[in-house]
């Protein structure tokens, strides 16, 4: 077992992402089930949604399962208090400063992990005493870094600054790439796009086949003025787009995105009037696979990709 499997008590060294509208109790159970760790995805839930939540999720898994929490969330003192109520042991928290509340969750005995998109934020999480560090690069779907640095030049330059365990995430949906992930110094890796396309994944089913059909550079990164998010081709982004090419404003940029956007597009399956969000990775795929499915083709494959490299002697030069 290696430090990420020790510290979540895991058999794999996966984490589902904790995204909005799609990381129901029913997605994070199934991961544990299987072997990772699922997380309920809290940025999307009001508290007493949170909670019931949490207690479905009690009772269709006996695995370690988390919660993420965006600290943006607007009622975080509210869901801070179910999360010591309910008795959660492990909270990954992302968009916002880990000093915070890392104390509040360690002094209530919860394991912590910080998503971060720079090597300088990895100083952050250390001094705030964060137990695990996600770093997330540009090829993420949803919400993203504003430095832009993908994956492949995020890993290094963390494992670099920082001695923490180390998860990957933004574009990582293949053994293949968890290998790649794990050569660069990731100890573990955070999977969100390809377990949104699930069957498990609370995801309407038109965002899920819409993202099923689409292709290299059918995604791009908006938004930047506000909150840089990785939007899909569609009608909304390109009134996004339109407006940014204009000179927009983050004023009238709010105005456009109005409330519920993501909520219409994601969870209510409106692929011309919703904000839909996904990775870069998802032009890979082209069926919905069960979360089970999933988990033993990106075991099975890393461990195939690692004996084929140790047979390989492509190295010797």
């Amino acid at each position: 077992m290696n430090r990420i499997c020790n510290l979540f008590q895991i058999e794999y060294p996966i984490i589902q992402g904790g995204m909005v509208w799609c990381s129901s109790w029913r997605l994070a159970s199934a991961v544990s089930n299987t072997g990772g760790l699922g997380l309920i995805g809290a940025g999307s839930m009001h508290p007493d949604t949170l909670r019931e939540h949490i207690r479905k999720c009690k009772k269709a898994t006996d695995k370690p399962f988390g919660v993420n929490v965006p600290l943006m969330y607007p009622e975080i003192e509210i869901l801070m208090q179910i999360l010591v109520e309910e008795k959660i042991k492990i909270v990954f928290t992302s968009a916002g400063n880990p000093k915070i509340w890392t104390n509040f969750l360690k002094g209530h005995g919860m394991t912590v992990a910080h998503v971060i998109s720079s090597s300088k934020f990895a100083l952050k999480c250390e001094e705030a005493g964060v137990d695990a560090i996600v770093a997330e690069g540009f090829e993420a779907g949803g919400h993203n870094g504003r430095e832009e640095t993908t994956t492949l030049c995020l890993i290094p330059a963390v494992r670099r600054t920082t001695e923490l365990p180390l998860i990957a995430a933004g574009g990582i949906a293949t053994g293949e790439a968890m290998l790649a992930a794990f050569s660069l110094g990731a100890e573990g890796v955070q999977i969100g796009t390809r377990f949104a396309l699930t069957e498990e994944s609370s995801a309407h089913d038109n965002f899920k086949e819409h993202c099923l059909n689409l292709n290299e550079g059918d995604t791009k990164l908006l938004l930047k003025k506000l909150s840089p998010t990785r939007l899909v081709r569609g009608r909304f982004m390109t009134i996004i787009e339109e407006a940014e090419e204009r000179g927009a404003s983050a004023d009238e940029l709010k105005e456009l995105l109005g409330k519920g956007r993501a909520k219409k597009g994601i969870f209510e399956g409106d692929l011309q009037e919703g904000e839909l969000e996904i990775g870069q990775i998802a032009s890979l795929f082209r069926q919905k696979q069960t979360v089970a499915e999933v988990m033993s083709e990106i075991v099975s494959d890393f461990q195939n990709g690692l004996k084929k490299l140790s047979e390989r002697d492509a190295f010797k030069f």
